[in-house]
């Protein structure tokens, strides 16, 4: 019975390559290859995909702001754009430019070099929970487990949450999750 399957799937593949080899459009005797025409804009992944009629994907979120230019640039040298375009949903605690400016000076500017890909992801990762979370749903006190395997803690008093003590200073819904702002850069801790 296996070599009846077997036979059958190589003739249909056997038949497959022949149909496709014939609708080439009939460059027989020809070494020249119908490869796709260069265009000049660069080619992107999920986060090229043009909308602007559905809610922006935190990605999108993001680029809109004039205060996560610093983020942008860091999801862009980790290569991490078209994974949070994704469906998700992620839960992103986002920094703004002034929290990556209380870093320690030249420290980005570190992170963002080909060789500290490892360490910007990392970071990045600690501020990304799988799933979507808002305001409502933390306790003081709470523990989620991050992207990178790490763990913050959440912080609820007076109607202010914070995470790891950076406060969350406004929140946006996302198509594919949910953007928590917040003032100052989350550090993984050593492992």
């Amino acid at each position: 019975m296996k070599k009846s399957i077997t036979l059958i799937f190589v003739g249909l593949m056997a038949i497959s390559l022949v149909i496709s080899s014939c609708n080439s459009g009939g460059n027989e005797g020809s070494n020249t290859s119908s490869a796709p025409e260069t265009t000049t804009a660069p080619l992107s992944g999920q986060s090229g995909v043009e909308d602007d009629a559905s809610q922006k994907d935190v990605v999108k979120v993001a680029v809109g702001s004039a205060d996560h230019t610093t983020l942008v640039a860091a999801l862009q040298a980790a290569e991490y754009v078209d994974v949070l375009s994704n469906a998700g949903p992620f839960t992103v605690f986002a920094p703004t430019n002034d929290a990556f400016n209380k870093l320690p000076k030249g420290t980005v500017e570190g992170l963002v070099k080909p060789e500290k890909k490892a360490d910007l992801r990392n970071i990045l990762e600690y501020h990304v929970y799988v799933g979507k979370l808002d305001q409502s749903f933390f306790k003081d006190g709470q523990t989620l487990g991050m992207v990178n395997g790490g763990k913050v803690t959440m912080g609820v008093k007076d109607g202010k949450v914070t995470v790891n003590g950076a406060n969350i200073v406004a929140s946006v819904p996302c198509s594919n999750g949910i953007v928590h702002v917040i003032d100052a850069v989350l550090l993984p801790p050593a492992r």
